[in-house]
């Protein structure tokens, strides 16, 4: 399968991942049968969040003596996005995946707490291992442009946003500025 660089620090990383919103709503073997699949094929990029009802679980499982070959992402919630709470949200994330680390972890939009204080928790997991790189969801570019401000060039690895055939107001602004700073858009 096709890969593409993750940020300008990243690994390679396919471009056809697995999502996992409401992964847990259906037949929970199903789910795990089907992650496990993906991963045979070459879709060893698996994004979650803590946000998902029960989907890291369901991740945690899937993964299970596999790991190494995954690239997983999880998210913080903007009102958990604090210093110490992203550092506890990612906490509890890594426990219900059942794993030592993340390859990135992701901001899930914009919220009130200053991106100075998440960008602070990032890096701090980032110095403990716990996660090896960080991005953001959901930015449109003046919030990419904040950010780049708070956290220095090359730091910010993606931006997950929505793209599809029938929404593609990212082109316009989001991917240029993507594209000039190094940053991976992940659809």
């Amino acid at each position: 399968m096709r890969q593409h660089k993750f940020g300008t620090r990243g690994p390679s990383v396919p471009v056809i991942g697995q999502g996992t919103w409401y992964i847990d709503r259906g037949d929970r073997a199903a789910a795990i049968t089907a992650l496990q699949r993906g991963l045979d094929l070459g879709m060893t990029h698996i994004d979650t969040a803590e946000m998902y009802g029960d989907a890291e679980p369901v991740v945690g499982e899937a993964i299970a003596g596999r790991r190494d070959e995954v690239f997983l992402v999880s998210k913080v919630v903007p009102s958990n996005a604090s210093r110490q709470g992203t550092i506890a949200a990612c906490e509890r994330s890594l426990k219900r995946l059942r794993t030592d680390r993340l390859d990135c972890y992701l901001l899930h939009w914009r919220g009130q707490i200053s991106l100075a204080e998440t960008v602070a928790g990032l890096e701090d997991l980032v110095g403990a291992g716990k996660i090896r790189s960080w991005g953001v969801s959901n930015f449109d570019a003046g919030d990419l442009h904040a950010l780049s401000k708070v956290a220095g060039k090359g730091s910010i690895a993606c931006n997950q946003v929505l793209y599809h055939l029938q929404e593609r107001a990212i082109e316009h602004a989001v991917i240029p500025w993507c594209e000039q700073h190094g940053v991976a858009g992940v659809a």
